[in-house]
Formats: structure tokens, C-alpha cells, sequence
């Protein structure tokens, strides 16, 4: 048996490959959308991909299935409860596929949404379960928030209900020594606990999650649709551009054209957004002004999908091998948009200084003093709710997090003096560049975040 998991840090999102070697066959499960990985490995160990399953309709990410299907031909599957706008070939709850001489067994998993289903993996002809690949059901430490769809009208309770049936019927069912592989890992908005850890097994997760303790379905229910972080803006459109399937295929090797400073105006008065990549201090040290800035070194693509309306143009401010990079990274979550890049920045603010802004950042103590001197001054903390309540905040703080920001700006009086934080200073820096796009006068965020509060804090 060839098997392969895939770790796509940055969205927390795990795929994986499983073939036969000696049939030349394989299934990709849960693909990311920019599949040339899956392609390279498929060719290196003599595997032709005939299949594509996706465990449920995502919201997180666009899948990489058309891709694939388009570069191999391979057929795809979703359990037979899906709904989709394209064909595919529906997986019955029970079904059986042979992979070479592996063997994969589908399960119907509903909770994390209706259609979900886990596949099992035989690797001998024993039939004795070698491991379980459960998409969002669950997860390593967590399972699925049961809560995303609400908005299309799909109660929380009634999945929360579902996905409890599913767990203890379905997975906790098999072999303590099932080795355990789902879909997303810690950072993911698809729970709220997950661990770290790549893997476990059915026995470790009886155990040790929170979720699988002996409780009534009532009190399941109430705990896995308690604490849950805000939803992502962009899901419902990755959701609808999965299940309609009418999206262009992603060209992973297409160039961002390079625009000069006109150019680039000339997009942004036609409702383009200026999107800057580089770190919090470089930028703070010189930008364009106007531009928002999502570091492309942490969860790039969705937080700038927490700030950038779905649909939007966005000019990148780049270098050429970052602009690439963002590009592909922005199409992982349906974000085609981007309409061309500022390649040489620092040049570019050289040329026309007229253009170029600073940002400001204090220190813990610097915020501290500005408050003493101006009581007026407006404090933001833009960390999950579940962040603040846990760990606390900085007194007469507002709580807005990053995915409600630009629904929340409207509560915020954008004359005021402004402080924004975060955890550590990167998601401050994204809140407050786009606080300042939006017409904010005076705003600045706190270098080292709520940590940085807290030990300026202690030492006073």
C-alpha cells in the first residue's frame, strides 16, 4: 500500500493519497486545489490517480477535484447524499472500492454536514481496519462544528444530533488501534480544539477528546455548538463554488501581470483593493498608502479572506516570487481576483513619495501612556471571542474578530484615536491597515499583541 498525507500548514488542511503500488492504481482524498504535488508523487511511484473522494461539500478551501479530474481523467465521488450543481459518481454508505489489492470502505458521517462520510482503509485481505480517514468528523482532539450551515437553514442542533450518532455508531465502533486521519488540523475554523498532532488512533481519541466522553446526546449537543469562532466571510461562497463546480481551473503556473503605480491606481478607482504581503514591520516602515497588509509568512489566505469582500479585484504589492506564491495561495480559497502585481515597491515609493505611508505600532507601555493622555481613545481586540474570554483583555477593550471586522467597523467611530491587538501582532497589523483603508483617521496596533500587554502589565 502507498500512503501519503499531505500538510498544508496554512489552512490546516490535510489531504492524502493511497494506492497500490503493484496495480499502479490510486484515490486522492480531500485535494487542495493547486494539485501538481499529488501529480509529481503519483508519477515518481508509478500511480495513475483514478479517483478523487471528497468527504463532504468544504467551506474552507476550494478542492482541487476539477483539477485533477482535468490532468487525469480520475472520477469524483462524494457520499450519495451530496447535492452538487456537476456529476459525479455518489458513494453509498457500506460501499466497498478496491484500490489495487486495498480495500476502502465508505461510511455515511453526517454532523459536520449532511453528506459527510469517513472511509475506512483495509491494507490485507483480513479486512481488519488499518485506519480511518474522517474528513470533519472528526478531528484530533475536536470534531466538527455542526453550526456552518445555520445560514442556509440547516439547524446546528439537528447536525450536532446527527454528528453524535455518527460518531459513536460509525467510528468508535472500530478497533481501539485504528489509526485516525481527518481532514484539518489545529488553526482550522472548522473546530475549536483540535490538536496539533497529525494522526491518532480510535483508542487515544475514546480516551483523551472532549467530545467522545460518555454524555447524552443533549449534553453533546450543548457543548460542540458552544465556543465556536466566528465563521470566515468567504465560506459560503467556497462552499457554493465547490457544490456548483462552475469555477475556472486554476493555472499554477500563470504569471501575475506587472503593474506600474497608474495602473494600479487605476484598478483601485475601479473598486480594486491594494494588497500588501510583506511582514508587519517592513510594512509599518513604508507602504503604499491605502494598501492592507496580510503577511504572506502566516494563514495569508484566510485572513485575507477575513478582510477582502469575496469578488473583489485585489492588486498585489509583491516581489515576483511572492506575488506567484500569494496568487496560488488566494485561489485555494476562491479568490481569482487579483488583477496584477506592484513588483518593485520600494522603488515605486522612491518614484512617488507623495504616495508613500507609515504605520504606527506602540508598545504595550506607549498605549498604556496614550490612554492616560487621551481617554478618548478606542481599543479593538480582534482575537476569536473564545481567545479573549480565555485569556483576557486589555481593559475598556471592544471585542471584534478579524472574520466580523468589516461588519463590525460601522460600531466603531472612525475619528477617534484607535488601538487595535491581537495575540502577538500579525492579525493587528492586517485589522488595523484595513481599519485605515476604510477612512480611520488615527490608528495604531500593538507590537507583540495582548503578550506583550500582559508582561508590560507584570512588570508595572
Amino acid at each position: 500500500m502507498f500512503f501519503r498525507q499531505y500538510n498544508l500548514a496554512c489552512l490546516s488542511l490535510f489531504s492524502y493519497m493511497i494506492g497500490d503500488t503493484a496495480t499502479g492504481d490510486a484515490v486522492v482524498i480531500d485535494p487542495q486545489r493547486d494539485v501538481s504535488g499529488y501529480l509529481a508523487d503519483a508519477a515518481a511511484n508509478g500511480l495513475t490517480i483514478v479517483r478523487v473522494i471528497e468527504t463532504h461539500v468544504h467551506a474552507d478551501f476550494l478542492s482541487g477535484h476539477r483539477e485533477l479530474a482535468a490532468a487525469t481523467g480520475a472520477v469524483v465521488s462524494y457520499g450519495s447524499q451530496a447535492t452538487l450543481g456537476f456529476e459525479f459518481e455518489p458513494l453509498t454508505h457500506g460501499q466497498r472500492l478496491s484500490v489495487g489489492d486495498v480495500m476502502l470502505e465508505i461510511r455515511h458521517t453526517p454532523g459536520h454536514t449532511p453528506e459527510g462520510i469517513s472511509i475506512v482503509v483495509y491494507a490485507t485481505a483480513d479486512l481488519i481496519p488499518a485506519a480511518v480517514l474522517t474528513g470533519d468528523t472528526l478531528f484530533i482532539g475536536d470534531v466538527g462544528r455542526p453550526d456552518l450551515l445555520a445560514a442556509a437553514g440547516v439547524s446546528a442542533q439537528d447536525l450536532a444530533g446527527a454528528l453524535y450518532l455518527s460518531l459513536h455508531e460509525q467510528l468508535l465502533t472500530l478497533p481501539d488501534d485504528t489509526a485516525v486521519y481527518p481532514a484539518h488540523g489545529a488553526g482550522s475554523a472548522c473546530g475549536k480544539h483540535m490538536s496539533s498532532a497529525l494522526s491518532s488512533t480510535i483508542g487515544e481519541q475514546r480516551v483523551t477528546n472532549y467530545a467522545l466522553q460518555s454524555m447524552t446526546i443533549d449534553a453533546f449537543t450543548e457543548i460542540v455548538t458552544a465556543g465556536q469562532s466566528a465563521v470566515p466571510p468567504y465560506f459560503a461562497s467556497a462552499v457554493a463554488a465547490n457544490r456548483d463546480g462552475d469555477h475556472d481551473l486554476l493555472d499554477e503556473q500563470s504569471t501575475c501581470q506587472r503593474l506600474d503605480l497608474a495602473a494600479a491606481t487605476d484598478a483601485v478607482r475601479s473598486g480594486a483593493v491594494l494588497l500588501d504581503v510583506s511582514d508587519p514591520a517592513s510594512f509599518a516602515s513604508a507602504h503604499l498608502a491605502g494598501s492592507i497588509n496580510v503577511g504572506l509568512d502566516g494563514r495569508f489566505a484566510e485572513y485575507a479572506g477575513d478582510v477582502i469582500p469575496v469578488g473583489c479585484p485585489i492588486v498585489l504589492i509583491a516581489d515576483s516570487g511572492q506575488a506567484r506564491e500569494a496568487r496560488v495561495r488566494l485561489a485555494r480559497i476562491g479568490f481569482d481576483t487579483v488583477v496584477g502585481a506592484i513588483i518593485d515597491i520600494e522603488q515605486t515609493l522612491i518614484d512617488h513619495p507623495d504616495r508613500s505611508a507609515t504605520a504606527q505600532r506602540l508598545t504595550a507601555t506607549e498605549v498604556a501612556e496614550w490612554a492616560l493622555t487621551d481617554p478618548d481613545v478606542q481599543i479593538v481586540d480582534v482575537r476569536a471571542s473564545t481567545e479573549a474570554a480565555v485569556a483576557g483583555m486589555v481593559p475598556g477593550a471592544v471585542n471584534i474578530p478579524l472574520p466580523q471586522l468589516l461588519a463590525g467597523l460601522s460600531q466603531l467611530d472612525n475619528k477617534r484615536a484607535t488601538v487595535v491587538y491581537c495575540a502577538g501582532g500579525y492579525r493587528s497589523s492586517i485589522a488595523a491597515s484595513t481599519m485605515r483603508s476604510h477612512g480611520f483617521e488615527r490608528v495604531a496596533d500593538i507590537v507583540g499583541g495582548y503578550s506583550a500587554w500582559l508582561a508590560a502589565t507584570e512588570r508595572r
